[in-house]
């Protein structure tokens, strides 16, 4: 009567996580510090997708916020490519379009400035436009006044003053109490006002902004607005974009141009991403970098624990029970950088957007892509050396302990 044959060797898939944390275990300095190659690319993919992520949720969020139904009208250039001018009743003839919700104006104010006093050289202009301003401006644009008032009807008859807040801020003026005045135009202002940074209006953080009126009477203002502010519906934005320049200019349409802020948002948005892409391609080189630590390590590993490899193979481990410990092993160690690296591009991804007041966003499918990733890298980098110590011969092994 013949004996049954003995039971297979099995290596089950908890046995072998075990035996790739006591590998590990057995040196952790170098296990250590080959899994921060790995957490240091896979830090570096999470905060460049996160940080990127932030950013255009901030866009998003200020497009909510702002509305996207917002158009400038300004003049282009004549036939003969001169500077085309806007017609004075432009504003008016703009608010009989049916689908005109608000709009508003301003004027630049020519050969007029702004200064501290009268004593600058008037050719130290520093960029600041002085600009006449309709009373409904600051609503059209979605404007905020961060300190003072907006212009009223009163104020706008008198010398007073907003200034942007890049203006303010190049004056060095932060009092709106009518304790400061400024030398414009060859007269004092009375600061009234400063002004919120104006996302879809920008040029206006560098204006100072006076009443329409006033401009006329006092700084010689021709009445013609510069750029013209209109809202509409937003499923009505592309027709009344269509209609602006001959409303504008019945006679010469050509010379009108018609933008949208909003898309200058989405544009940079846009550029945003191609940035992303540029340091989502750096942080793969790190990983890689990482990757060929983690091969270095097992490599060594295979080296020095050959007598423990010939001892397994002498107590019946076959050459797959070898494999898949050294692969395991591999595989963990990339798991616990990408683990590691996880969580160290998140923390940077919330520190920066908390430094800049943006929402944190980190998409859900990073997630994924740091496991797959891990494994991916743990799996290639330790493919070879696991090969090696599964060929390598009992006798052989034993031989060199």
């Amino acid at each position: 009567m013949t004996s049954a044959a003995p039971a297979p060797s099995r290596l089950r898939p908890r046995d072998t996580v075990r035996l790739a944390f006591s590998g590990l275990r057995s040196r952790p300095l170098r296990a250590v510090l080959s899994a921060l190659g790995i957490a240091v690319g896979i830090a570096a993919m999470v905060a460049v997708i996160g940080i990127s992520a932030s950013s255009r949720e901030q866009v998003n969020q200020q497009l909510r916020e702002l509305g996207t139904d917002l158009l400038t009208v300004a003049p282009g250039t004549s036939f003969s490519g001169e500077a085309a001018k806007l017609p004075e009743e432009s504003v008016d003839m703009v608010s009989r379009i049916e689908s005109v919700n608000t709009v508003s104006a301003v004027g630049t104010v020519s050969e007029a400035y702004v200064y501290r006093n009268e004593a600058i050289d008037e050719g130290q202009t520093n960029s600041i436009a002085v600009s006449a301003a309709r009373l409904d401006l600051l609503g059209t644009v979605s404007g905020e006044v961060a300190s003072g008032r907006w212009l009223d009807g009163a104020l706008a008859e008198y010398p007073a003053v907003v200034l942007g807040a890049s203006a303010a801020e190049l004056l060095g003026i932060s009092e709106t109490d009518g304790s400061v005045s400024v030398w414009l135009g060859g007269e004092w202002f009375t600061v009234v006002g400063v002004l919120e940074p104006v996302m879809l209006a920008p040029a206006l953080d560098m204006s100072a902004l006076i009443g329409w009126e006033v401009a006329e009477e006092r700084l010689g203002f021709d009445g013609s607005p510069t750029t013209i502010y209109e809202r509409s519906d937003e499923s009505a934005v592309e027709d009344v974009r269509a209609l602006l320049p001959a409303t504008v200019n019945p006679q010469d349409p050509g010379e009108v141009a018609v933008s949208r802020p909003s898309d200058t948002l989405a544009a940079q948005a846009a550029a945003d991403d191609t940035l992303t892409a540029l340091l989502l391609a750096l942080g793969g080189v790190a990983l890689l970098v990482g990757g060929i630590s983690v091969a270095n390590t097992m490599v060594m590993a295979v080296l020095e624990r050959r007598s423990e490899i010939g001892l397994r193979r002498a107590l019946g481990a076959t050459r797959a029970h070898i494999r898949r410990q050294f692969l395991g092993e591999s595989v963990l160690l990339a798991a616990l950088g990408g683990v590691g690296g996880a969580g160290l591009g998140a923390v940077a991804t919330a520190v920066f957007a908390a430094g800049r007041d943006w929402p944190f966003a980190l998409p859900a499918w990073v997630l994924g892509g740091v496991a797959g990733a891990t494994v991916i890298v743990g799996a290639l980098a330790g493919a070879f050396p696991a090969a090696r110590a599964a060929r390598m011969p009992p006798t052989a092994a034993l031989a060199t302990a």
